[in-house]
């Protein structure tokens, strides 16, 4: 999740210090079976890899103190260390993480186990992260992903290209920017609009992706959904917050899309052939963890361990002049808008293993092994 801030100052510093990382596939100790032949990600910057590297953009991490947990350092990941579609991969068996798919050496061989078209500041509007100037929205990143299963068809044959996508993973994270980075943004072109009239009209548009991605082979979609935005270091601080308390106006607003996001896969599920989506609560999921903390093995909930500005640290992202925390495990948020590496961990094995409370009608486990 990003948010508008001095745009200025923070060209300033990438640029000052810009170590781009040169892209691998990095590899993952893995421990257990391979269980889907690929997996596929699509979102914003809770799922990025580095896609952002590659593009001309505010909104960019290829900087310490970015990945100071991951062995590779600062590869583009808006956290210390791993996504949780980097975590989900290592429990799906996957031998490396997903590669971006901007970056020049995923290509061949390497894309017939999956790719990642995640771009930070994206939305599932295309306005949406307008003040970062570049980013990857999610309609490019299916137009992406159309070029990549043509690749695949060449690849592997017609026959065996199609039974891979169609017995691959996809999973789909965004909507965050739809809120923080457009309708609550200064200059918004939709902030004209009701908060019920852009929640159907990002409701509408997501059932249009959606479809098709189906459309293009897809059968295993897993979706999650928008997490409490409103309770991030950045709106704390923005909204000058007494005592971490969360902005319920966006979170509330948050939770009637969700609650319809919810409804539209289920809608999906029963008139489309031989699909299976299913959502992810990742709303409650962080949501419980912000506000038992303790439970989780943290010890602040409200404060970014990198950032910059106020109570919160909230103001600005996380950058070689920020203040770092001394120890990264206390908490949950690593920067102003982002969750730590051990607060991804717990989300992912939610999801992965969790019952009907954090993923339905099945979780992520249960996906891989369904026969379609």
């Amino acid at each position: 999740m990003e948010s508008c801030c001095d745009v200025g100052l923070i060209l300033s510093v990438v640029l000052w210090c810009s170590v781009l990382a040169t892209h691998h596939v990095w590899p993952i100790s893995r421990t257990s079976a391979q269980l889907v032949p690929a997996t596929f990600c699509f979102g914003d910057s809770l799922a990025d890899p580095g896609n952002n590297n590659y593009i001309n953009t505010l909104s960019k991490a290829n900087y310490p103190f970015n990945g100071i947990d991951f062995a590779a350092g600062p590869t583009g990941r808006f956290t210390n260390g791993r996504t949780t579609v980097d975590i989900i991969g290592e429990l799906l068996g996957f031998k490396y993480y997903l590669p971006p798919y901007m970056a020049p050496s995923t290509t061949g061989n390497v894309i017939r186990y999956g790719v990642n078209y995640a771009s930070g500041a994206a939305g599932i509007l295309d306005s949406s992260g307008y003040a970062f100037i570049g980013r990857i929205p999610l309609s490019q990143q299916l137009d992406q992903f159309a070029k990549t299963s043509a690749q695949i068809s060449q690849l592997l044959g017609p026959e065996a290209g199609s039974n891979l996508i169609a017995q691959s993973i996809y999973s789909v994270n965004l909507g965050a920017n739809d809120f923080l980075d457009n309708y609550y943004a200064p200059f918004s072109p939709i902030g004209n609009l009701s908060a019920g009239a852009v929640n159907n009209l990002l409701l509408t548009t997501y059932q249009q992706h959606l479809t098709n991605l189906y459309s293009m082979g897809a059968r295993k979609i897993v979706v999650a959904s928008v997490g409490p935005a409103g309770c991030t270091p950045y709106r704390l601080t923005t909204t000058q917050a007494v005592n971490g308390e969360c902005d319920q106006k966006v979170n509330q607003q948050i939770q009637a899309f969700n609650t319809g996001l919810e409804a539209l896969l289920d809608g999906l599920n029963a008139n489309l052939p031989g699909v299976q989506f299913i959502y992810l609560n990742a709303y409650d999921t962080v949501y419980e963890i912000i506000q038992n903390p303790n439970a989780y093995g943290f010890t602040i909930s409200d404060t970014a361990c990198c950032g910059t500005g106020g109570t919160y640290k909230g103001l600005l992202p996380c950058t070689p002049l920020s203040s770092l925390c001394t120890d990264r495990t206390n908490y949950v948020f690593w920067d102003p808008y982002h969750t730590s590496d051990k607060a991804n961990v717990i989300l992912s094995n939610r999801f992965f293993y969790g019952d009907s409370s954090y993923a339905r009608p099945m979780n992520i486990q249960q996906l891989a092994l369904l026969n379609l």
